[in-house]
C-alpha cells in the first residue's frame, strides 16, 4: 500500500471490479483513452490487471477519510518494452482538486526511490492538455511525439538525478 496526503492506493484486487466497470464506463474518463469499454472488454482488462507479472503494478486510489474509489493508477511496460510507463484514470468528480497530481508525485517517488527505475516514462494524446500540464507539473519532461492509435501522442519521462 501506498499513501499520500489525502489517498490510499492499494494493490487492485477483485472487490474493485464494480468500481473499474464504471470507470471504464464513463465517457469523460475514456474520451483520450480509445472510448468506453465493453462488459466483456473490462472483465478481460481486469482479470489482467489481478493477474499481471512481475514488471506490471495496478492500484486502485481512495480517499483515505471516505474509502470513496477516485481511480486507478498502474506501471506497466510500455508499448517500446524498454521502460515501464505511469498510467492513471481518475473520474471526472475528482478532476481539478489536486487529487491526481498527489497521486502521481507519489508513485513517481515510488518508482523512482523504492522500485529503483532509472527512468520513468507516460503517454497521452496532445490533445488531453489537462494530461500534459500535470505531467509537466509533476516534473516530467517532454520527450517526443509520435502517432499511434490513430492520434497524435506524446511521451514524457522523468529520470533518477
Amino acid at each position: 500500500m501506498l499513501e499520500t496526503e489525502r489517498c490510499l492506493i492499494n494493490t487492485i484486487k477483485k472487490s474493485d471490479y464494480i468500481d473499474v466497470e464504471n470507470l471504464y464506463g464513463n465517457d469523460e474518463v475514456r474520451k483520450f483513452l480509445g472510448g468506453i469499454r465493453s462488459g466483456d472488454s473490462i472483465k478481460e482488462v481486469f482479470a489482467d490487471m489481478l493477474n499481471s507479472g512481475k514488471d506490471s503494478y495496478y492500484w486502485v486510489v481512495r480517499e483515505k477519510h471516505t474509502d470513496n474509489f477516485i481511480g486507478l493508477v498502474s506501471l506497466d511496460p510500455h508499448h517500446e518494452e524498454v521502460y515501464l510507463e505511469l498510467s492513471y484514470q481518475f473520474l471526472p468528480k475528482w478532476w481539478g482538486k489536486g487529487y491526481a497530481t498527489e497521486v502521481v508525485q507519489g508513485l513517481i517517488n515510488y518508482a523512482l526511490n523504492e522500485l529503483k527505475l532509472s527512468k520513468v516514462i507516460a503517454e497521452t494524446q496532445t490533445a488531453n492538455k489537462a494530461s500534459c500540464r500535470l505531467l509537466e507539473r509533476v516534473g516530467m519532461k517532454f520527450e517526443r511525439t509520435l502517432t499511434r492509435f490513430g492520434s497524435e501522442q506524446v511521451i514524457y519521462s522523468i529520470k533518477t538525478v
